[in-house]
């Protein structure tokens, strides 16, 4: 498939910070007073989960930072979203101190159960396989960003402005000017770092510059939330069909999150069938070891798309999470990405920071391009190899699965190694996770 621009395909569920008519241009029209105020030494575009996780991360680096968000209300939060947490996902948000107050309204997955449409194998991956006492979590959107945003609010040296909009950007050797406008009223700021965690359609990063490559995909995602009639004992599922994984989340109080994906045009057609019609349709892929379905809330569909940006940095200026690059939501590892990307920036900022360096000098932001991208660009791969392997018919590629799952059901090294990459616990862990208690 031919690479090509991703630049007006639709945003993920994340946040959007606005940015009407910025410019990135280099100027000289600052007097040298203004030249040298800092007013905050990073200022985080984007207070989604990912924005938000950075903020509480370098709530102890000594720096001021600043966080806007343009929503007064997460769109995702409207639509009930929810995510799996992986395991290093949760060591991060235990080393920031957040975790506890997420964990009670957490579900944890006991057991992940694979299949393939193509055949009748089931591969069961359990704890011991991982050495672990689970193997994930589920969380819904709200409960993640409450505890991330209660977090922020009690930090000294954390302010977050929402509803805020970025108006103006000016790139200077030295640092960064904003035009940043709260309750109709613009305010000037000047900063040492500006982090762009403004999403898939991210502003900062186009005006800035950074091409980005990959495709939207012949798929898309039918979400919604299920009540079944019997216990889901927390196993999660994967069941590969020919035209999309399906997914089956435990959640708190029996819920379940389903994300079926499908061809676009199927997709549109599921979306407007009547609740009874979906209900049924969905019994067939959900299968009955769960009893009778319930529908709780709207179905929302989502696009699905694979992007990787060019660069992650530029001279005062940092990429996380959705704006830096997204994948195919087979494994759930798009927003445990972005929040290794945030502790893993934290980090190499923190540092710079200890060591006296400029926390914007290129040099430095290299050092977080080179550990996060290449890591990220494994998991893109991963993720589209499997969707494109599983999600079709032609002979050779379902002996090739069928093999793999024999493989996964016979071997507990090769168990442990696909868990290890999904849980986050291959490649270089950020100091945020190794302080985690759990």
């Amino acid at each position: 498939m031919t690479l090509e621009q991703l630049d007006t395909i639709a945003p993920s569920s994340g946040s959007q910070a606005a940015i009407p008519s910025a410019s990135l241009a280099p100027v000289t029209t600052l007097d040298e007073d203004a030249k040298k105020r800092i007013d905050y030494d990073v200022v985080i575009v984007g207070g989604g989960l990912v924005g938000l996780t950075l903020a509480c991360a370098l709530q102890e680096s000594g720096l001021q930072i600043a966080l806007l968000e343009a929503k007064a209300e997460s769109a995702a939060i409207a639509r009930g979203q929810a995510y799996h947490i992986n395991l290093l996902s949760s060591h991060i948000f235990d080393g920031i101190g957040v975790w506890a107050q997420m964990r009670a309204d957490v579900n944890l997955i006991d057991q992940i159960q694979l299949s393939d449409a193509a055949n009748s194998i089931v591969v069961q991956c359990l704890p011991k396989d991982l050495g672990t006492e689970v193997l994930g979590y589920v969380a819904e959107h709200r409960v993640l960003l409450e505890a991330l945003q209660k977090a922020v609010n009690a930090s000294s040296n954390v302010t977050y402005f929402c509803p805020a909009t970025l108006v103006k950007t000016i790139m200077q050797d030295d640092g960064v000017t904003l035009d940043v406008m709260q309750d109709g009223t613009t305010q000037q700021w000047r900063t040492r770092l500006l982090v762009a965690a403004d999403g898939t359609r991210s502003q900062l990063r186009q005006q800035a510059g950074i091409r980005t490559h990959g495709w939207q995909y012949w798929q898309a995602c039918v979400v919604a939330f299920i009540k079944p009639e019997q216990p889901h004992n927390n196993i999660a599922y994967e069941r590969f069909q020919l035209d999309g994984p399906f997914a089956i989340l435990p959640l708190p109080n029996n819920l379940c999150r389903i994300v079926w994906t499908v061809p676009r045009a199927e997709a549109a057609a599921i979306a407007a069938l009547d609740d009874d019609a979906f209900l049924a349709a969905l019994q067939q892929r959900y299968g009955d070891q769960m009893g009778s379905l319930s529908l709780v809330g709207d179905r929302y569909v989502f696009p699905v798309q694979l992007m990787q940006s060019d660069r992650y940095v530029l001279p005062r200026l940092a990429l996380i999470g959705d704006a830096a690059h997204c994948c195919h939501p087979v494994g759930g590892q798009g927003v445990n990405l972005g929040i290794r990307d945030a502790a893993a920036l934290a980090q190499i900022i923190q540092a710079a920071h200890q060591q006296g360096k400029d926390i914007g000098a290129a040099q430095v932001l290299k050092t977080y391009e080179r550990w996060r991208k290449l890591e990220n660009v494994v998991i893109l791969g991963f993720t589209d190899i499997l969707n494109r392997v599983f999600s079709n018919n032609i002979l050779p590629l379902v002996v090739l699965r069928g093999l793999g799952l024999r493989l996964l059901r016979t071997s507990q090294l090769a168990r442990r190694i696909a868990l290890a990459l999904m849980t986050g616990l291959m490649g270089r862990v950020p100091a945020l996770a190794q302080r985690a208690k759990t």
